[in-house]
């Protein structure tokens, strides 16, 4: 990927991931109706991530169908998601999981996204304990045709919602990687909302 296509992508997905994604992920404790997704200025970025420049292509893996994760409880179906109309980012409704579909899937080369809400009104919601996960964690992407790509957690951060380190969320690699984004930190009673996001960055287990 030439530098000014990654700064492109990067703008544009920084603008999804920390403003729109992120913030609709959050459904208000009190039932009322969640912040709207932003617009993303950056239109003109590509809106698909592809394999880094000098690295190997990556062979066509199927569609990602389940995400379990046996140390925190997770064990939740996975549905793609992309972009609306409006080029906010899509959500996955509670309960599930949702693959960022226009880049890498689980197990392709390059950084693969995966988002789940951390709760909701009506109570804990599929990475609820995201931050429990430890260093050496399995996580498991078991896709439509029975195959599936295991990762381990190396590590985890968490930052302010306009901070969203996409240069390490995006960071080019010749080999896959797993990211985990859910919201964290303290939550915002006027806004409704939580203020920061955490981050999990996985490998392959084995690499």
């Amino acid at each position: 990927m030439s530098r000014s296509a990654a700064g492109a992508l990067s703008a544009l997905l920084g603008a999804l991931l920390g403003v729109g994604l992120l913030v609709v992920l959050e459904q208000p404790r009190d039932g009322s109706e969640a912040i709207a997704p932003l617009a993303a200025a950056a239109t003109a970025a590509p809106s698909s991530a592809p394999a880094p420049s000098g690295g190997p292509t990556a062979a066509p893996v199927a569609t990602p169908a389940r995400v379990v994760i046996p140390s925190i409880d997770v064990d939740a179906d996975l549905v793609a998601v992309g972009l609306n109309p409006d080029r906010s980012m899509e959500v996955p409704d509670f309960g599930e999981a949702g693959w960022y579909e226009p880049g890498p899937r689980p197990g392709e080369v390059g950084p693969a996204v995966i988002t789940a809400h951390v709760d909701s009104v009506d109570g804990p919601d599929v990475f609820h304990r995201l931050t429990d996960l430890a260093v050496g964690d399995q996580i498991t992407v078991e896709r439509a045709d029975g195959t599936s790509a295991v990762f381990v957690m190396r590590r985890a951060e968490q930052q302010l919602k306009e901070e969203l380190p996409v240069e390490r969320i995006w960071a080019e690699t010749d080999e896959p990687v797993l990211r985990l984004i859910t919201c964290g930190g303290e939550f915002d009673e006027a806004r409704r909302s939580y203020r920061s996001n955490v981050i999990v960055y996985a490998r392959t287990a084995g690499a």
